[in-house]
């Protein structure tokens, strides 16, 4: 009789021990405490415009029950988002667990003021908890309604510049400007702020006319502000229009024979004929030297470092000048065009070459046709390019002064003898140097206008 209560007991708590597992278990889905994940992307510090939101939002468990998301600025609320989401198959299994939404807000069309707003999204999930309305994640992000653009005006009135050349705007910009310059067509010249003892928001830009620019591009003041506002101004310019020469260059055998084993380097699995390879030399790898020379301008310093007139070299003959068009025969055939966007000065060979003004070295080394090269930033975008030097007497960072001597002349590269290829570069754009070795343009062009900095 022992034995039959006992196995009685035994079948009795089994089955209660089941459903007591099993309530256990469905009571721990149904009122699961895991909170829905919830992102938002991006997340900026400003709101300038309409800006589009994507939440990702995702419940792997009871699924996502309700949504809702708004602005909130000084307790107004607008709802920007509000849904919910059906409870279907068992223990809502094919609901939604996963959602990415899109949302869009912008500042006009909802009527936000200028200053903080907040968005806010508010996800529930299924679970029973919080009273039955379930699991809630909050996510809030701050930013800024910012919609005014800044204001920015010139103050230099006066723009006359030839094709192939440099002019210098003073101009000045509100407070909330992050950066500003000039746009001439799809170049950018950037501004870079005045000496210290300048006005507040006071910017010099210099910028170029590339010597192949038509003469009437399109040329404004631009500025942008922390939220991405824009502002955009003409100002007056004229261009006077330059013609530049043509030059005729005869290529020997001899000439081919003695530069090519210099750009064994660029050359050394061509099976190509010399003309070839000088073709490839002359077109190919002046592109990558310039392209070299054009990121130059990432390394300038946003103080001016030069003074005065700029130097040449000492009793050097003119062999060659800025925005020549060179036209390249070989055996009475035109093999190849390019444009000569410097000056060629010789002197006695391996004659000392100077600093044409105050700078720092930022290129000290082999560029491809130039050779042996070195390069000086004067400051806020404006770089003087020394070529074909047969040697280079300055490492990089080094700072030098007007007239130290920075190396010495040389016929490395594609020179066809002992020279000096000189240039200058306005943000990465070559200019016509013959303007800095004028004391009077200098004068009339940069020095009267920067002579407004201490009204």
């Amino acid at each position: 009789m022992f034995k039959n209560k006992k196995t009685i007991y035994t079948l009795i708590s089994i089955p209660l021990l089941i459903v007591f597992l099993l309530f256990a278990w469905l009571f721990s889905i149904v009122f699961e405490g895991e909170k829905p994940l919830i992102t938002i992307k991006p997340l900026p510090e400003f709101l300038s415009g309409s800006q589009k939101f994507t939440l990702n939002i995702s419940d792997m468990k009871r699924g996502i029950k309700r949504l809702k998301v708004f602005v909130n600025q000084e307790g107004r609320e607008i709802t920007i988002s509000e849904e919910t989401f059906p409870f279907q198959g068992l223990l809502n299994r094919k609901g939604v667990h996963q959602l990415e939404k899109e949302i869009f807000i912008n500042p006009s069309t909802l009527n936000l003021s200028q200053g903080r707003v907040d968005l806010i999204a508010s996800v529930w999930d299924y679970s029973k908890r919080g009273g039955g309305d379930g699991n809630l994640t909050l996510a809030q992000h701050k930013m800024m309604v910012d919609t005014i653009p800044p204001a920015c005006r010139t103050i230099t009135r006066m723009h006359n510049i030839n094709r192939g050349g440099t002019a210098l705007v003073v101009y000045q910009t509100s407070s909330d400007t992050e950066k500003s310059g000039i746009f001439l067509d799809d170049l950018f010249f950037p501004g870079f702020p005045a000496d210290g003892k300048s006005q507040e928001g006071i910017h010099v830009c210099y910028f170029a006319i590339p010597y192949d620019s038509n003469l009437n591009p399109t040329i404004y003041l631009w500025a942008r502000d922390k939220a991405g506002n824009l502002s955009k101004t003409t100002f007056y310019h004229h261009i006077r229009k330059k013609e530049f020469r043509k030059e005729r260059i005869n290529i020997t055998d001899r000439f081919l024979n003695r530069v090519l084993p210099y750009f064994s380097f660029y050359l050394s699995n061509s099976e190509e004929s010399d003309i070839k390879k000088y073709i490839k030399v002359n077109n190919d790898l002046r592109k990558s030297d310039h392209n070299t020379l054009f990121k130059l301008r990432e390394k300038t310093t946003l103080k001016k470092l030069w003074e005065g007139t700029w130097l040449r070299l000492n009793n050097a003959a003119t062999m060659a000048r800025f925005g020549d068009h060179r036209s390249y025969f070989y055996k009475e055939m035109m093999v190849d065009e390019q444009v000569h966007l410097g000056f060629d000065l010789a002197s006695l060979a391996n004659s000392p070459v100077q600093a044409a003004n105050h700078g720092r070295v930022i290129f000290a080394e082999k560029n491809g046709i130039y050779g042996l090269t070195v390069a000086l930033d004067h400051g806020q975008g404006l770089v003087s390019i020394y070529g074909h030097l047969s040697s280079i007497g300055v490492t990089r960072d080094q700072d030098v002064k007007k007239g130290d001597i920075i190396g010495v002349t040389g016929e490395t590269g594609l020179a066809g003898g002992d020279h000096l290829h000189f240039a200058i570069m306005v943000n990465g754009i070559f200019v016509n140097p013959i303007e800095w070795w004028d004391d009077h343009w200098i004068e009339d062009n940069i020095t009267r206008k920067l002579d407004l900095l201490k009204k």
